[in-house]
């Protein structure tokens, strides 16, 4: 049985200090190392998404990934990375376990054209 949990993320352009509008965003679960996708969202002016990721009871146990497409976005920025044709950062892949498909599992992205890291929020 579903619980009534909820996924969301936010995305923070640390190089340049604001939110990250307009970066696509992937979601997938993952069942035996197979990604079976499940939505595309991009970004608003917050770095946050409209509305949660999976909400309405249909959070279930089991592992997730996030893809975030920084390339694009870094790319459209200018000057940050626009040294070279060819991102260091292109699609970050962040993947993950619910374990409790009643809570509010929060994935932000903290990342420049050169790093970034993750955890589990609130």
């Amino acid at each position: 049985m579903s619980g009534a949990g909820r996924l969301t993320t936010h995305v923070l352009d640390t190089a340049r200090g604001v939110p990250a509008a307009g970066v696509k965003i992937e979601l997938y679960a993952v069942i035996d190392e197979q990604r079976s996708w499940l939505k595309t969202v991009v970004t608003n002016a917050d770095g946050r998404t409209d509305e949660p990721l999976i909400f309405g009871g249909s959070l279930e146990t089991g592992q997730y990934e996030l893809v975030f497409h920084v390339g694009d976005y870094f790319g459209e920025q200018g000057g940050l990375a626009g040294r070279t044709t060819v991102p260091f950062l292109n699609q970050v892949p962040v993947r993950f376990g619910v374990a409790d498909q009643s809570g509010h599992y929060h994935v932000p992205l903290l990342v420049s054209p050169w790093s970034y890291s993750t955890y589990r929020g609130s």
